[in-house]
């Protein structure tokens, strides 16, 4: 069977349709599906959508998608299946799409890539001391003696850590393979080899000199990271949060950087926007970005093709191959 150019409602913020929705990405959207490029439903709400949406067959969805409750299904009676151009669908798909039986798709793989390059970058870096070597060299101007102010550095059989085998963890753990570095993994649901060794999550504090999150932001995650936890931590470590903010207690962490006794690379906060005054803008062991190692600027392409070619899939009456299943979401971003 198959759904030959199936109706398809764009529903996402408009600023993220018109970056996302460009070039070979539009030409592939119209072949595809039967689909006005033109149309974004931001609001489902909004009259202006209400034909295409009572229409729909598949929304193809990405960030700032209005969520898909009762009565936005009671108003797209054909809607079989959601394909979206982003990571999670927590925000989005409700219980309502589930009793359905809208087939979800998620773009969650192709934005994995680039967090993990962000993170593969970090932890290079964090083990060769970049930050402090480029700080104390600008201020210094003159040839430094690194053995001595650094013994040890570099990335010759560090250990590194992975807290979360998720599909950012996995792929940060398959970049790291060609390094000659330690790996170690921890993962309360990890039930297959990886081909590194799988510790506890205390036991990873201890051994590791970097620490990379990549475990889903879960009531019973949250501040998962700790003060008793960074305080296991070796002295010099680094840890690298890609992940979500509510992850870390960040006053602990903190407490931590302000001693001098750790290094961060911080990608995200709570609040995800700090205010002016936090320490993490200036502590010099910190490298704070904001909220950036996601898929951005030319990266959305590759976002942008996966979801079409679930969405050719699904008019060729194909299953998916980045099926979102219900169940997964309890334990997954």
């Amino acid at each position: 069977m198959t759904n030959a150019r199936p109706k398809t409602l764009l529903a996402m913020a408009p600023e993220i349709a018109a970056r996302l929705i460009t070039g070979e990405a539009r030409e592939r959207l119209v072949t595809i599906a039967d689909v006005d490029p033109g149309l974004v439903a931001a609001d489902f709400a909004d009259p202006a959508v209400a034909g295409a949406l009572a229409e729909a067959e598949v929304l193809y969805t990405s960030w700032w998608c209005p969520p898909i409750t009762e009565d936005v299904l009671a108003r797209a009676p054909r809607l079989r299946a959601v394909v979206h151009a982003a990571g999670t669908v927590k925000h989005h798909v409700t219980e309502a799409c589930w009793r359905r039986g809208i087939a979800v798709s998620s773009a969650a793989a192709a934005n994995a890539e680039p967090v993990a390059e962000y993170t593969l970058a970090s932890i290079l870096f964090a083990n060769k001391r970049v930050l402090d070597v480029a700080r104390l060299y600008r201020e210094e101007r003159a040839r430094l003696d690194l053995d001595a102010r650094f013994p040890g550095f570099g990335n010759y059989r560090r250990t590194v850590g992975v807290v979360g085998a998720s599909k950012i963890g996995r792929r940060v753990i398959e970049l790291l393979r060609p390094f000659e570095l330690d790996v170690l993994v921890a993962d309360p649901y990890l039930s297959e080899d990886l081909g590194v060794a799988q510790v506890e999550l205390d036991e990873l504090f201890e051994r590791c000199d970097v620490i990379t999150l990549h475990a889903p932001a879960l009531p019973e995650t949250r501040h998962l990271i700790d003060a008793a936890r960074l305080a296991r931590m070796p002295d010099r470590a680094t840890l690298i949060n890609t992940a979500r903010g509510a992850l870390v207690d960040q006053d602990a962490l903190i407490a931590e950087l302000a001693s001098g006794r750790l290094y961060a690379v911080i990608d995200v906060t709570e609040p995800d926007l700090l205010p002016p005054d936090s320490p993490l803008y200036d502590l010099p062991n910190v490298l704070l970005t904001p909220h950036m190692a996601g898929s951005l600027g030319g990266e959305l392409a590759r976002i942008a093709h996966l979801a079409l070619d679930e969405l050719a899939r699904y008019a060729a009456g194909r299953p998916f191959a980045h099926g979102v299943a219900a169940e997964a979401l309890t334990i997954s971003a």
